[in-house]
């Protein structure tokens, strides 16, 4: 973002010039920046119709006078940073936000605190611009009474880097949104999903932490889509996963981490994707797989002391399973290439009886369920006799860098 070299520096405070934020911009030219010092400024929605840079210090914090919109952009080259921000509450009629960027594009949102607030951050048909080291923490109590933390629609070449939200319905929402990347946030203890994204194209997602939300993070009718190094743990609940995959394709999911969920991950109907270098650590299911499938791969993944590693509910005889490995493998070595000498079958009869009925859980670990499990793999009758590791890790994969 660049700015005219003669651009003018105007202050606000008790005893400057300007006490007043509103007529700061209206006295402002283009490029200008405008410092808001330290103290509580109660406004109405501020409209930054200019290229400017907004820059909040000393604990400068602006509420919202009514509950509405605090600031609304409406022009390019917009810089917003050091400002706490907070007042905005629930509309059903209104998606009322702290930030607002309209129609705009090459604008900066960093630094910020916003607390306390319908929607947090807001872009719609915005382009080119940058979300990073804000705070956004709600008071959401129920999903219809809250609105998003980050919520991006129709957009293009955004970056969403080192914020975290909290306590919002969704921490970070995209709609329509392509060729843009979250990197490096914490999304947690949100209602609904930690991530949310529909009909987003060749989108980055690496380095994430999605922590405590309310069902897991959704990742929806996409395509081209990179989700690396991220972190989904204890998600837990009878609709809960740590990533929901629905209509995904030509995608790839790699060195990720899923630890202590009901669902690692829940795929329906999402093709080609490869799954590499992932770990799926103490979750119910590590993976459910429904709906139709072609041609993923799921090579190189560590599956260890999960209560079911795998349930299929449709033929998979397209996709391919290898040289993973299962904490629960009963097999042996005798050549010691560090691979089973014999297939590992993952899918248990008794994870079709639990999908079925799930009061079964209180049979998880009875000599009953030892008993169908293993008749089950002497004489499979009802499991996939196509879906098997024929090439069972005997360690687990540390390194996943690679």
């Amino acid at each position: 973002m660049s700015f005219n070299l003669l651009a003018n520096n105007i202050e606000v405070c008790k005893n400057c010039d300007f006490q007043m934020i509103e007529s700061a911009l209206a006295n402002a030219n283009r490029f200008d920046t405008i410092l808001i010092k330290g103290g509580t400024y109660k406004v109405e929605n501020l409209v930054i119709t200019k290229p400017m840079v907004l820059i909040g210090s000393e604990n400068a914090e602006i509420i919202s006078a009514s509950g509405d919109e605090i600031i609304t952009v409406i022009a390019d080259s917009v810089s917003i940073s050091g400002l706490t921000l907070s007042g905005v509450t629930t509309s059903y009629l209104k998606e009322r936000s702290a930030i607002r960027i309209k129609k705009k594009k090459h604008f900066a949102i960093h630094h910020n605190k916003i607390l306390n607030c319908f929607f947090g951050i807001y872009l719609e048909h915005a382009k080119n611009g940058s979300i990073t080291d804000n705070t956004i923490i709600g008071n959401a109590t129920t999903e219809a009474e809250s609105g998003n933390g980050i919520h991006v629609w129709y957009s293009k070449r955004i970056k969403i880097e080192r914020s975290q939200v909290e306590k919002q319905r969704d921490g970070i929402y995209f709609e329509f949104v392509d060729h843009s990347t979250i990197k490096n946030n914490l999304s947690q203890f949100n209602k609904r999903y930690g991530l949310h994204f529909m009909f987003s194209n060749n989108n980055d997602y690496v380095e994430n932490r999605f922590l405590n939300n309310g069902v897991g993070v959704a990742v929806m009718f996409s395509k081209n889509i990179l989700m690396q190094s991220n972190h989904f743990s204890n998600n837990w609940g009878s609709s809960a996963y740590g990533l929901l995959l629905k209509e995904i394709n030509d995608s790839k999911i790699l060195n990720n981490t899923f630890e202590q969920n009901t669902i690692g991950i829940f795929v329906e109907g999402s093709n080609r994707v490869t799954y590499r270098f992932n770990t799926f650590k103490r979750n119910g299911w590590a993976i459910k797989f429904s709906g139709g499938r072609e041609e993923n791969i799921f090579h190189q993944n560590n599956l260890i002391n999960n209560s079911l590693d795998l349930l299929v509910n449709t033929k998979l005889s397209s996709n391919e399973f290898h040289h993973n490995y299962w904490s629960n493998y009963s097999g042996y070595d005798l050549d010691h290439d560090g691979i089973g000498d014999i297939p590992q079958y993952p899918v248990k009869l008794f994870s079709y009886i639990l999908d079925q009925s799930p009061e079964a859980i209180v049979l998880m670990r009875s000599l009953f369920v030892d008993i169908i499990n293993f008749s089950e793999r002497v004489s499979p009758v009802f499991t996939p006799k196509e879906v098997f590791d024929a090439y069972p890790l005997m360690e687990e994969i540390h390194d996943t860098s690679n």
